[in-house]
């Protein structure tokens, strides 16, 4: 059971990037997908995560970022807009089996599989 992460990279305050999450198995098998980052010295922040009952986003990138998901290719999105220095950080990519409430999705104790992350660096 794997999760690749890619899609990161260099770009300027106002930018875009699209992060993408592949999984190595059926989709199905994974019923909750998550989005955290890690910026140096702070702790990991989840994100964004996308079930089949919805998506939730944390409050600092809701209206910016959309997260999606694609079953036929096994693959979850997280398309970043109007990119922030402050968005600056490691992005990973989490999965587990099990739905959990919208209000516990960005919590990263429930994941159970995780990707090796990804670089996003936003310059001002």
């Amino acid at each position: 059971v794997q999760l690749q992460a890619s899609g990161g990279g260099l770009v300027q305050a106002g930018g875009s990037l699209r992060l993408s999450c592949a999984a190595s198995r059926s989709s199905l098998d994974y019923s909750l997908i998550a989005w955290f980052r890690q910026a140096p010295g702070k702790e990991r922040e989840g994100v964004s995560c996308i079930s089949r009952a919805g998506t939730t986003y944390t409050g600092s990138v809701r209206g910016r970022f959309t997260v999606s998901r694609d079953y036929a290719k096994n693959t979850v999105y997280l398309q970043m807009n109007s990119l922030k220095p402050e968005d600056t950080a490691v992005y990973f990519c989490a999965a587990r089996a099990v739905r959990v409430p919208s209000s516990a999705c960005l919590n990263s104790i429930h994941y159970d599989y995780w990707g090796q992350g990804t670089q996003v660096t936003v310059s001002s």
